[in-house]
């Protein structure tokens, strides 16, 4: 499988002007320059819910609010044969969805919009699930229309389907063309159709791997290895780069090459890691830091424990993100199922907004040993993750700010 997924904050943009640049991503468009936290708001049991998911989140609506998040991603909307909504079948269907209905959505929509919180569309568009076979025997018969309306039958325009194919080993599941102008037209009113009425202010694109062949990258969760037989983080994270640069630059992908390596250099005790061989992080960070969105899980690598973090300490993993360049982002479950997670990720987050630590801040790596890691972070703060000694490393205008378990951050004074 591939993973290729986008996310895009597009605040007082035309959808369908982004729908081109966001294909075959996994990235956000950031279109504000203020700091910004990213909050995933739902896991991958959250459709199970008891009462509907958006009637649970409406109430911690506050708390992420004093929390500092800027924008929170929704589960998908639609329609779908998954409970978890990623087999999409009528995608203008927003109350049978495992979720909640319509009129729920909205309300959680506005509630976050009262704290100034842009809620961001879980788009999956990749495949559709499809009652019907078309005169070719195939089932790629889509029902596309505001319900209510007349019907546009997705197989009347030539070639809709990319290629046959059946995801999870289900039947009936087609993956779209993307390149074909019908299925950007009727995606786009789509799309509109969920800012303008649903009052979503962006997008989240999940594994969109029908795109043209050179806006695709495969295996994100995967190293290649080096003749030596040692992972090759450099390739890895330039595939990413690659990525954004072919999709004209305004995207912004997570950075699946810091996941990976944060994750071993906490797990195995090798924070010699975070350094590349030119000093600098060896992750998307390293490189194109404003285009990359940091992370220790998601809804798919936490259920499926794909490139596993510890589950303890993950505040070390977020004592890292949440002072580095890049775009951070937090996990459901990390805020409020994990014990005694909730606080050092505000208090991280605190630092970091108030010292004005941004997408594009520069990081000066102090040490970066077998068990120490020690930055400075724009000449306005120094974390320090791992047991080892820091030594003389945090000069004395510089006072404590924060600390945790193997970790601690210090902020400049005056």
């Amino acid at each position: 499988m591939s993973w290729v997924q986008a996310v895009e904050i597009a605040s007082g943009r035309n959808a369908s002007l982004q729908l081109t640049v966001a294909y075959g991503c996994e990235g956000l468009l950031i279109v504000s320059k203020s700091p910004t936290l990213l909050f995933q708001g739902f896991n991958w049991e959250s459709s199970n819910k008891e009462g509907g998911w958006y009637n649970s989140l409406i109430n911690l609506v506050p708390d992420l609010a004093n929390a500092g998040i800027t924008h929170v991603w929704l589960p998908p909307p639609s329609n779908s044969v998954s409970p978890q909504g990623y087999m999409p079948s009528r995608l203008y269907d927003l109350d049978t969805s495992h979720y909640g209905n319509s009129r729920e959505l909205k309300a959680l929509i506005k509630a976050f919009h009262d704290k100034q919180i842009k809620c961001l569309a879980n788009k999956v568009i990749n495949h559709r699930w499809v009652e019907n076979k078309d005169s070719r025997g195939i089932n790629c018969l889509f029902e596309y229309a505001r319900l209510g309306s007349k019907f546009h039958l997705w197989e009347l325009v030539h070639s809709i389907c990319w290629k046959h194919r059946h995801w999870y080993r289900l039947g009936r599941v087609s993956d779209i063309d993307h390149a074909n102008p019908q299925v950007q037209k009727d995606l786009s009113e789509w799309m509109n159709w969920l800012k303008t009425e649903i009052g979503f202010d962006g997008w989240r694109f999940d594994m969109m791997d029908n795109t043209k062949p050179d806006f695709a990258v495969r295996e994100f969760l995967k190293f290649n290895s080096k003749p030596d037989g040692k992972p090759d983080y450099d390739q890895h994270r330039n595939d990413l780069v690659y990525w954004v640069q072919n999709a004209g630059g305004v995207v912004t992908t997570f950075d699946f090459t810091t996941k990976g390596i944060l994750g071993t250099a906490v797990g195995d005790t090798r924070f010699d890691l975070l350094k590349d061989s030119k000093g600098n992080p060896p992750g998307m960070i390293g490189l194109l830091p404003q285009n990359a969105v940091t992370y220790i899980y998601n809804h798919d690598t936490y259920s499926q424990r794909q490139w596993t973090f510890p589950d303890y300490p993950n505040d070390q993993g977020y004592a890292y993100v949440l002072t580095h360049p890049g775009i951070p982002s937090v996990f459901y479950d990390h805020f409020f199922l994990f014990q005694g997670m909730r606080k050092p990720i505000k208090d991280l987050y605190a630092v970091r907004k108030r010292t004005g630590i941004s997408s594009t801040s520069k990081v000066r790596i102090l040490a970066a040993q077998i068990d120490l890691y020690v930055a400075n972070i724009d000449d306005k703060i120094i974390v320090k993750i791992g047991s080892g000694n820091v030594g003389d490393l945090v000069p004395s205008n510089f006072q404590f700010a924060t600390s945790g378990l193997d970790y601690a951050v210090w902020e400049k004074m005056g």
